[in-house]
Order: structure tokens, then C-alpha cells, then sequence
């Protein structure tokens, strides 16, 4: 089982290459996304998340990649990835592995962690600013 997480806002190429990097590591995907109140407490901006959590999850519940997906209302995954248990954890190379929640936990049981590269000029934030202007 592998696991990543993360708000999937404005869903780009960027996360495409996360998912897919992510699945292909393990059997299965399982995807935490942030609920909205915890976008908010995140500090994104007032007007994020752009869509809202029910349909940011169903996009990515309609990925080949991925396998099942989980709101989660806390401002970390910690408690989820406890719940899942997974076998490897994904998060992009922005993170280092000391800021990745739950590396600890996961290569304690025996899993591993994985960073994914991110693909250069492709985020959320740069979406919605180019939106603004």
C-alpha cells in the first residue's frame, strides 16, 4: 500500500506525475486530501481552496492512479497514515525527508519513503495567480 497526500487544488501535470510516480511504487494508492477547513488553516490564502474538497476528491477518485481517496479535516496526515498503515509514503521532492509527516512512523514499521521530482514550472499557486492577473 502506498500513500500520499496533499490539497489538489486546481489539479496540473504536476500532481499527475505525483500520483502516477506514487502508484507505481506499490500495489495500490491511496490518496489523503486536505478538507477545506484545513486548506484554510494551511495559510494558501483566503480564497483557496478553489473547488471544493468533495470535488477535488472525486477528480482524483476517477484517476487510473489512484485507488481510493480520504478527506482528512487535521492540519497533518499523521493520523490517517497511522490508520492506513501504508508501505511506502510519497511526497514530492519539495519536502525534505525530516519535513515529510509520517517518514518516521512508516520506515519504523518497515516501509520506506519515497520523494517524487517535481515537474518544473507547474503548481497550483502559479494557476491561480496567472488566473488573477
Amino acid at each position: 500500500m502506498v500513500f500520499t497526500n496533499g490539497v489538489f487544488d486546481l489539479l496540473h501535470a504536476g500532481h499527475i506525475a505525483l500520483l502516477e510516480a506514487a502508484r507505481a511504487a506499490g500495489d495500490a494508492l491511496a490518496v489523503g486530501v486536505n478538507s477545506d477547513a484545513s486548506v484554510r488553516r494551511l495559510g494558501k490564502g483566503p480564497d483557496r481552496p478553489v473547488v471544493p474538497e468533495a470535488e477535488r476528491a472525486r477528480v482524483l477518485a476517477a484517476l487510473a492512479a489512484v485507488d481510493c481517496v480520504v478527506l482528512f479535516d487535521e492540519e497533518t496526515p499523521l493520523a490517517l497514515i497511522h490508520r492506513i498503515h501504508p508501505d511506502v509514503l510519497v511526497k514530492g521532492a519539495d519536502y525534505t525527508r525530516e519535513e515529510i509527516v509520517g517518514a518516521a512512523e512508516v520506515e519504523g514499521w518497515g516501509g520506506r519513503v519515497v520523494r517524487v521530482p517535481l515537474v518544473e514550472g507547474k503548481s497550483t499557486t502559479d494557476l491561480v495567480r496567472k488566473l488573477r492577473a
